[in-house]
């Protein structure tokens, strides 16, 4: 993921934005001869994330800034404190990477944690648990990454890959009916069409249209088994709206193929990570 030219922007701009044209500490302690150890401490159990991109960061900073890593991604911190990685090298660049990259190593582990959660809340049922567009602005192909390490599957990147005619298309253009015909005289063949829909009757439209998938948008339980039975594997079916920890098992038990989930990336604690020098 790392040499995915857009992450590397995006650390680019967020060590502007915290360099700016110098950092008036630690340049004026330490030589450029001066050198550092140091290790990336796990404080609090959790799944970790973003590795990749703090050692990117470190040595975006300074090349001579070394990260070895000894946990890899995916990976549980069971019982912490736990030491997660070592790094070395010029102080003056070490230390002016610190905080940018504990910031995306911390957010890419609460995420992947978050997700982790409720992967193992449904691991009894058939489900894929996806995230959202609800990211972080200019921060989504790192989010959607955490999403993954932590078991989840990630849903469209953004409105350029997939056509997802919610409630809003629908009132403006007429009707269900009137959206998806538009979307199928423009788009390729081999692109799917997923409908938000928020009752039963809706349902029948779409499985009149024969899109793809259907969103069942903030349904009851029960709308929700209705609508599964209705749709009858003609289509894939995803809940969502209103899911958390709390009802996510619930939910699953509709018989839904996918539980979209905004909270994974919009809802979270960053994980307790420090270094120590």
């Amino acid at each position: 993921m790392i040499k995915n030219q857009l992450v590397r922007e995006i650390v680019i701009n967020a060590l502007n934005e915290d360099i700016g044209k110098g950092d008036m500490t630690t340049e004026n302690i330490f030589t450029e001869h001066h050198n550092s150890r140091g290790q990336i401490v796990g404080k609090e159990k959790g799944i970790i994330a973003g590795l990749d991109v703090a050692k990117l960061v470190f040595s975006m900073v300074n090349p001579g800034v070394k990260l070895i890593g000894k946990f890899t991604e995916g990976e549980e911190v069971q019982d912490p404190p736990k030491l997660l990685a070592e790094v070395e090298g010029p102080t003056v660049g070490l230390l002016q990477a610190e905080r940018v990259a504990l910031n995306f190593l911390q957010r890419l582990s609460g995420i992947a944690t978050q997700t982790r959660k409720y992967v193992d809340r449904v691991k009894d049922y058939p489900v894929k648990i996806t995230d959202t567009r609800k990211t972080t602005p200019g921060l989504r192909i790192l989010e959607k990454h955490a999403v993954a390490v932590g078991g989840g599957v990630n849903h469209r990147f953004g409105l350029y890959d997939t056509p997802m005619i919610k409630d809003n298309h629908i009132k403006a253009s007429g009707s269900i009916k009137n959206a998806v015909e538009k979307i199928r005289k423009t788009v390729p063949f081999t692109v799917k069409i997923e409908v938000e829909v928020n009752n039963l009757s809706q349902v029948e439209e779409a499985l009149i249209e024969k899109v793809d998938i259907i969103m069942l948008d903030n349904m009851t339980l029960e709308e929700m088994k209705e609508a599964v039975k209705i749709i009858n594997k003609r289509a894939l079916v995803e809940a969502s709206g209103g899911i958390t920890l709390g009802n996510i098992k619930e939910v699953a038990a509709t018989g839904v193929d996918y539980i979209s989930v905004g909270a994974l990336t919009h809802h979270l604690r960053a994980l307790d990570i420090s270094l120590n020098v």
